[in-house]
């Protein structure tokens, strides 16, 4: 997953609005979401290069980064490996590496291997890949109904796809003071200032643009399985969406012939028309999309076979794959949000049965019985900028203003078939046999699933202001400290931060374990009567939030060490060379042996968000600290993790920090 904060505020979202927009379909106003004055991609040319750290710095961070995980016998040993590194093949690798990125400046070192390295992956991609982020629900019921909503957010989508092709949608940029940046004034003086220099006249402004190279493929575009290694498609020309409903494929026109989005009711009357359609039909009997929740290479070679069939190649490849995007229609029986029992839902959300999913589309809206919306989304083409700036202006413009509701009256489009087509393979018995064989696979990783939620009240944005704490430091503290009291030990922790600040960047590891977070642990965890006091307890609270900052910082601006250290060896793999004796270290292994796995997402349109654990004995925690509390859903492996151990720790470490700082703001105000 991927830690990533954004700049669309959404408090300014006017709530009180029940009336539905009149619009004229061929206007502006219905067919972009957003006119801006400077082009889209205005700074992407003048985006600076993602940098390659210095091999001396990325060794020293190396070791700083491992020493809690190592005994004093085991650094000692990684020392001298890495000294060998740093003054042998190291340097010869990174020479090669600082060539290659020479040669190719239009790109950043990562971003080829990075694609690489996802799409040779051979692991499902629910689960291990796809994550989900789930969308606030509109309080107003005549825009919660499931077949109203999908109207407005397909819409929604449209609108912010044809923004995109047209150089109309916003650039992304991230504001450090929004009030005295993103105003008229900034784009005027942005607007005259040259296109090769426009990013670092919009520094002057502390606002800084973000590469939106990864756009382009939010919609259109599909994973292809292949053998060894997946590839990419996109189709930016189709005028359809692929809607699922009971396992069933129907593919939807939503663009007119000469590419404008239909009208409300039209569009609105052609999903009324596929629930209408499926009403008539039993559930699927052989649901194809369960293929795509199966181990890549067997999944290629089923779709091998599979288009054998001529019929069945022309209608995967011009209905599924080329579909804008992907929109799930999911029945009663597969569960409604329950504020009090979240993790049935989150679970089926998160993977499920399969059995109403094409998890290769690159996003896939995900629409409850009860109008409950998320992303799920294939992650290979990219990362949570692009999404997450997908999902707020969703959640923004469907809220503010939505385009029908349950007063609207529909076009009808029963019986449209030019419009409204169902997706009818021929199927036989070597398909029928691998979707079987995909469900029980899938329905067995699914059981072994374990998922654990946790809402901490006495922590939210504004008592992490009032404490001067910096709210991500703090929840990151309270996950080793939860890890050290419950499993005693420390272990190799991954807070992804986004490298998008510069051109075709994607993430960089952020290592929240460290020399700081393990100290306070063990300070914390004394007897009483050897405990420091809270004043000293605080003192090192602050010492692991400026540590902390100092690593996201680093990250944020490519001095990292983990995308280099993959760089340098993905380099001595491309040369036929050997994997270089760091590569073998214990500390190499434990550090990305990455027992928890965390990310979190700053919008005040997410309800939750998840992902599965990287590792079989690892945790995987998404998380946030919204105004009213602090929140983990953790997902862990039954038999080889226990969530819930962890999440009950998570509590009790949650409950010891807040007392640190409320006993020494108590101390010091009697001083």
């Amino acid at each position: 997953m991927f830690r990533t904060r954004v700049n669309p505020s959404l408090s300014s979202i006017t709530r009180n609005s029940s009336r539905t927009r009149t619009t004229t379909t061929h206007g502006q106003h219905y067919q972009y979401l957003q006119c801006s004055k400077l082009p889209t991609l205005y700074f992407q040319r003048s985006l600076p290069r993602l940098p390659i750290p210095l091999l001396e710095n990325t060794c020293q961070r190396f070791l700083t980064a491992t020493k809690p995980l190592l005994s004093a016998t085991e650094q000692a040993e990684t020392q001298s490996t890495v000294e060998s590194f740093r003054q042998g093949i190291g340097m010869e690798l990174h020479a090669k590496l600082k060539q290659h990125d020479l040669d190719h400046k239009h790109t950043s070192y990562i971003s080829q291997p990075w694609f690489d390295m996802y799409l040779a992956d051979r692991a499902p991609l629910p689960l291990n890949y796809n994550p989900l982020l789930v969308m606030k629900s509109d309080t107003r019921k005549e825009y919660q109904d499931q077949v109203v909503r999908a109207t407005n957010l397909v819409i929604s989508s449209l609108r912010f796809w044809r923004s995109l092709q047209a150089d109309l949608l916003e650039p992304e940029v991230y504001h450090m003071n929004a009030k005295k940046s993103d105003n008229d004034s900034y784009r005027r003086w942005m607007k005259v200032a040259p296109k090769a220099f426009a990013t670092y006249a919009s520094y002057a402004f502390k606002a800084f643009p973000l590469d939106m190279s990864q756009y382009n493929r939010l919609f259109g575009t599909a994973r292809i399985p292949r053998l060894g290694k997946d590839e990419l498609v996109q189709s930016p020309d189709s005028k359809h969406i692929l809607v699922l409903r009971r396992g069933h494929m129907y593919a939807v026109n939503v663009l007119d012939s000469s590419g404008y989005i239909e009208s409300p009711s039209v569009i609105l009357g052609r999903l009324r028309a596929v629930i209408k359609l499926d009403a008539d039909r039993e559930a699927a009997t052989v649901p194809l999309g369960v293929l795509t929740s199966g181990q890549r290479d067997q999944w290629a070679r089923t779709r091998e076979q599979f288009v054998s069939n001529s019929k069945n190649a022309d209608l995967l490849q011009s209905e599924v794959d080329a579909a804008l995007f992907c929109v799930c229609l999911d029945g009663e029986e597969d569960g409604v949000y329950d504020e009090n029992s979240q993790e049935p839902l989150l679970k089926h959300l998160l993977a499920g049965k399969a059995t109403n999913r094409w998890f290769d589309k690159s996003i896939s809206l995900l629409i409850s019985a009860d109008g409950t919306t998320a992303i799920n989304f294939e992650h290979s083409w990219g990362d949570g900028v692009a999404v997450l700036r997908y999902f707020n202006e969703l959640y923004k413009d469907t809220l503010k203003q939505p385009f029908v509701s349950t007063e609207t009256a529909h076009t009808p489009a029963e019986g449209d078939l030019a419009n409204v087509r169902p997706i009818n393979f021929e199927i036989d018995d070597a398909t029928r046999s691998a979707v079987q064989e995909a469900y029980n696979k899938n329905a067995s990783i699914v059981d072994s699933l374990d998922m654990n939620v946790l809402k901490y009240p006495h922590i939210n944005k504004p008592t992490c202001k009032q404490f001067g704490l910096s709210p991500d430091s703090f929840i990151q503290l309270a996950f080793q400290l939860a890890y050290r009291q419950a499993f005693n030990g420390y272990v190799g922790t991954y807070e992804s931060c986004s490298t998008s600040a510069f051109r075709h960047g994607r993430t960089e590891t952020m290592r929240p374990c460290t020399t700081a977070t393990q100290a306070f642990c063990e300070a914390v965890l004394q007897p009483e009567r050897s405990k420091p006091s809270a004043g000293e307890l605080r003192a090192m609270i602050d010492q692991c939030s400026k540590v902390h900052g100092q690593l996201t910082k680093e990250a944020a601006m490519g001095q990292g060490f983990d995308r280099h250290l993959f760089a340098l060896r993905h380099t001595a793999q491309k040369e036929g060379l050997p994997v270089p004796e760091i590569y073998e270290t214990e500390a190499y292994r434990r550090i990305n042996n990455n027992i928890i796995s965390t990310s979190t997402l700053g919008s005040d349109a997410l309800l939750a968000g998840s992902f599965g654990p990287v590792v079989r004995d690892g945790f995987g925690i998404g998380y946030s600290i919204q105004n009213d509390f602090a929140g983990a859903i953790v997902t862990t492996y039954k038999n080889q993790a226990d969530g819930k151990v962890f999440i009950d720790s998570l509590s009790s470490a949650f409950d010891k920090i807040c007392s640190v700082i409320q006993q020494s703001r108590s101390g010091s105000s009697k001083q």
